[in-house]
């Protein structure tokens, strides 16, 4: 049913480049951000600068925890910086000031060009609840509210369980499967009864480490291969293919 097996019976989605067109935006936030600390590093220190592309966006940060992406960026490049406090000015030269920095981007970005969600990922949701299949929504995003909320489809998900109910929570980000299994607690069921929707490295990585019962992988940015050898037990390129 719906392209998922047999005992399938709860949806976990993640948000940005799942439900909503919003990945791009993040991206191009992490983008910003770091190539304006790398340049700054490189023409202080008299280094080449290297600017932040796709690959380190796909490999590092795509679906993590914000302070945990530039965290792991950061030591890609053998850069270690304080880790600063959650609340530190977008000025701070810390990891937490960076992300900072680049959530003041994101929210910047998405007030000028609004929220649109995939209407596949849309059609898809409705087809669910019809069915009576139960549905939450599992993400990194410390604005995961404010987007369900532009994009207008808030009620159509049970549960959230986002950046800051992890923190408040203690729960580790993806790739580890504490938010996806923290979600399907909520809704009242086994991760083996319910099914991991992801486009992120990290986030099938987390669906295949919580042994749910099924993981799709969601391919906007062309990663089958990875998806897939992340943990995917099928990859779409929409989710209107599996009505």
């Amino acid at each position: 049913m719906l392209g998922l097996p047999d005992g399938v019976t709860a949806c976990l989605f993640d948000l940005d480049g799942v439900l909503t067109q919003t990945a791009k935006v993040h991206a191009a936030a992490w983008k910003t951000m770091f190539d304006e600390f790398l340049r700054e590093r490189s023409e202080r220190e008299g280094a080449p600068f290297v600017p932040f592309e796709q690959a380190d966006y796909d490999r590092w940060v795509d679906g993590k925890p914000r302070e945990a992406g530039v965290r792991d960026f950061l030591a890609s490049r053998e850069i270690v910086l304080p880790e600063g406090e959650r609340d530190d000015p977008p000025t701070a030269e810390t990891v937490n000031g960076l992300g900072t920095r680049k959530n003041a981007l994101v929210l910047r970005l998405i007030a000028d060009g609004g929220v649109e969600a995939y209407e596949g990922s849309i059609r898809y949701l409705h087809a669910v609840r019809d069915a009576g299949m139960r549905t939450a929504v599992v993400s990194s995003s410390n604005n995961c509210q404010a987007v369900l909320q532009a994009a207008g489809i808030e009620d159509l998900l049970e549960v959230r369980v986002d950046g800051l109910t992890a923190h408040a929570a203690g729960l580790h980000g993806k790739p580890a499967p504490d938010t996806f299994l923290a979600g399907a607690s909520q809704l009242g069921f086994e991760p083996s009864q319910a099914v991991v929707f992801e486009d992120a490295l990290a986030g099938v990585a987390a669906g295949h480490a919580g042994r749910f019962g099924f993981v799709v992988g969601v391919n906007r940015v062309g990663q089958r291969e990875a998806l897939l050898a992340n943990g995917a037990d099928i990859v779409v390129d929409d989710l209107s293919e599996l009505l």
